[in-house]
């Protein structure tokens, strides 16, 4: 175990320029799931690099009536999680000083990433703006930590995918890097909205990673089989907002070849994503 430097946004800017450096971007609550993504960190930037992670509940990609202010906080564990896995810096701020003096300006004046066209798709449709203020304060962070490498999960796939359109299209000095899903021992992916879930509500989620399975089972009958049964297994268990099969970068629906199955949907009050590769070699 070692000690972590809690450092404000001018420190994380003044790492010397010669040690590479890992950002794990979160919004605290960390589990197994955040602490693989720190390893992998680890792995690219070696010993005598920085892992830093962030830990910041962002208020812009919450829309209205959504969990911001149930969202769970936990600042000293995720501290001790740290500290656990070698971390070198974590940079928690407050609202301010990611979004200025005064914390989310007034629209008329606020600049922020647009997402395009597929923000405005799959989890775009559900939750609108979302995407928006998620890229605005991953930017935000990216100028913050000025590092080498970006470590995102594939729970997460459409903002891994936006990402990575942004970095590309912005023209942002940083390498995004995506690792696997980590998941329960039920096949649930881990998120720190899982302990929102009772234990009934719980069992109803594992449909979520059999629906992915059996829709896998089917990629020999085509996309729409695919869906067909992912929806059979999510029947009366979730209340699905889409089921997809889709293109790896997600810019349309999939016919053959490499492919994404996606899923969200609610259970209980808790909403759910998932995801999984796929080749699709029906007709």
């Amino acid at each position: 175990m070692t000690a972590v430097a809690y450092l404000g946004s001018e420190l994380v800017r003044q790492s010397p320029e010669t040690r590479p450096r890992a950002v794990v971007m979160t919004m605290g609550a960390l589990h197994e799931g955040h602490r693989s993504l720190m390893r992998h960190a680890r792995s690219l930037v070696g010993v005598a690099g920085e892992v830093v992670v962030t830990d910041f509940v962002n208020p812009a990609q919450f829309g209205a009536g959504e969990d911001y202010e149930a969202y769970p906080r936990t600042l000293a564990a995720d501290i001790a999680a740290c500290e656990a896995e070698g971390v070198d810096i974590v940079f928690a701020p407050d609202v301010t000083e990611v979004y200025g003096s005064s914390a989310l300006r007034d629209a008329q004046w606020e600049i922020t990433v647009d997402p395009g066209r597929l923000g405005e798709e799959l989890e775009g449709v559900s939750r609108p703006g979302h995407f928006r203020g998620m890229l605005t304060v991953v930017h935000a962070l990216f100028g913050i930590t000025q590092s080498d490498f970006a470590l995102f999960g594939e729970k997460d796939y459409q903002q891994l995918t936006l990402i990575k359109a942004m970095v590309q299209s912005l023209r942002i000095p940083v390498e995004v890097v995506g690792s696997p899903t980590v998941r329960e021992s039920d096949g649930l992916a881990m998120s720190s909205r899982n302990v929102y879930l009772s234990h009934e509500e719980r069992e109803r989620a594992a449909a979520i990673p059999r629906a992915l399975h059996a829709a896998i089972a089917q990629s020999g009958a085509g996309a729409a089989a695919m869906e067909r049964a992912a929806l059979l297994e999510l029947d009366g268990k979730v209340d699905v907002d889409y089921c997809e099969v889709r293109t790896p970068d997600l810019r349309g629906p999939s016919v053959n070849g490499s492919a994404r199955i996606l899923v969200a949907g609610q259970v209980g009050n808790t909403r759910l994503i998932d995801n999984m590769a796929v080749e699709v070699v029906g007709p």
